[in-house]
């Protein structure tokens, strides 16, 4: 069994990537692992960063305390969002700046280029749904998101990427391909292990 939190990443509700998580966490579930699923829609906090320093940041709401818990809960991370402008929606990529702190996802260390990673031990997932067909996003456009958030944002924290998943087109799709989406994200939630 493993602790698996969903975190569906799409600033509205009753979106394809709610869908989408659900499918992946229901499966999960299914498989005997312990899932837990928040959405960003329903999470109120200032996603404005808005300090210089991160000695400055502004305590943790309750629902990004509660977030924070329930990543130290867990054993794999799953995101679900839409790709926006190449990259993560505006509140998202707020959320990851308010909540991945040092002294608590990573820590610097004099003397060393590169933080302490402090969430490792711990693998994740990314599910991103795109009007952009998938072979555009990575040989014309570089994939710069999915370099973003496993490079950058997941493994800079300790989170071990195991996959980046594009489900795409949305845009113009016919039931039947959204039915095949659904039924890969099921399947992913089948293999968590």
């Amino acid at each position: 069994m493993t602790r698996v939190l969903v975190l569906e990443g799409h600033p509205a509700k009753g979106t394809f990537c709610g869908a989408l998580a659900a499918e992946y966490a229901n499966h999960a579930q299914k498989g005997g692992n312990e899932v837990r699923v928040r959405h960003l829609a329903d999470l109120d906090f200032d996603a404005d960063f808005g300090v210089s320093s991160f000695k400055d940041a502004k305590p943790l709401e309750p629902d990004l305390e509660a977030l924070w818990q329930d990543i130290l809960w867990c054993e794999h991370f799953v995101l679900t969002h839409p790709l926006w402008w190449g990259g993560l929606p505006g509140r998202l990529k707020g959320l990851f700046d308010r909540i991945l702190l040092p002294g608590m996802s990573f820590q610097y260390v004099k003397g060393k280029p590169l933080p302490e990673k402090l969430l490792k031990g711990r693998t994740a997932q990314v599910l991103v749904t795109s009007d952009t067909p998938g072979w555009y996003f990575t040989w014309i456009y570089g994939a710069g998101a999915k370099k973003q958030t496993e490079k950058q944002i997941l493994d800079f924290c300790g989170l071990k990427p195991k996959g980046y998943h594009m489900f795409s087109p949305i845009r113009g799709s016919s039931d039947e391909a959204k039915r095949k989406m659904l039924a890969r994200a099921a399947a992913l939630g089948r293999k968590v292990a």
